[in-house]
């Protein structure tokens, strides 16, 4: 059995940008920052990864009423796309989730 399923639990780094694309299907696209850290030669180093996740639907409603800053866990399919950069004229790949989410989910 095969199973697309990821779950990131991060804070919003800006608040979310909702559009919609007829009266019926509104999306709205997160910036979720995660952070991670390890120890190298005694000393403490921590990364922030950022996340671009894009919610759909009736949580998209919900999604959009969220702000900067939010601590939250988002569910959902990790989708990679490849496309051509215009800008600096080189592959690049976006990566996104989309599902359910928990605006309540504390650091744990």
């Amino acid at each position: 059995m095969y199973q697309n399923k990821v779950t990131l639990i991060g804070f919003l780094g800006s608040n979310p940008e909702a559009r919609t694309n007829n009266p019926d299907f509104s999306v709205t696209t997160l910036s979720l920052a995660t952070k991670s850290s390890y120890k190298k030669d005694g000393k403490y180093t921590s990364h922030t990864e950022w996340h671009r996740c894009v919610v759909f639907g009736k949580l998209s409603e919900f999604a959009k009423t969220l702000t900067k800053g939010a601590h939250i866990q988002v569910e959902g399919e990790l989708r990679s796309r490849e496309y051509q950069s215009k800008k600096t004229d080189t592959e690049a790949a976006r990566l996104g989730s989309s599902g359910g989410f928990d605006p309540e989910a504390g650091p744990r």
